[in-house]
């Protein structure tokens, strides 16, 4: 496995301030990370916007309390992988979803479809009241 260059880490409550908040972690990634490919740096970026976009906007409180978005963003040399975490959020009841794109007149659904057609692997794991994606995409840095 290979070491750890560069990591961001962010969590507030799941607000829509938060989603420039991440922009902006994602821009001092890159200065730490200089190596990774454009294509790689846009299409990883977007896929961690729109989970981070699907979770302020959807998210449903488990309690009284507000949800909390959480992001964990690492570098490897050859991979980029981010969690994006809802604490304190009930189940989105994911099972239910198709995995393409939903058709034409869908009115939701296409969040998931994006990410996924975005990086490489998507996992979600549902734990203590804490929804969290998984999202890596491999990425060869240009010689």
């Amino acid at each position: 496995m290979t070491d750890l260059i560069a990591r961001r880490s962010f969590r507030d409550q799941a607000l829509p301030a938060a989603i420039e908040a991440i922009h902006d972690l994602l821009e001092e990634l890159w200065d730490d990370a200089p190596f990774v490919p454009d294509m790689d740096r846009m299409t990883f970026a977007t896929a961690v916007i729109e989970a981070a976009t699907n979770i302020v906007l959807h998210a449903v409180p488990e309690s009284p309390d507000p949800v909390e978005l959480g992001i964990e963003i690492g570098v490897r040399a050859q991979s980029l992988r981010a969690e994006i975490s809802a604490f304190g959020a009930a189940d989105p009841q994911l099972g239910t979803e198709a995995k393409g794109m939903p058709g034409p007149e869908a009115e939701s659904g296409r969040g998931l479809a994006l990410i996924r057609a975005l990086v490489t692997t998507v996992t979600f794991v549902r734990q203590d009241g804490t929804n969290t994606w998984v999202l890596s995409r491999d990425s060869t840095p240009h010689p």
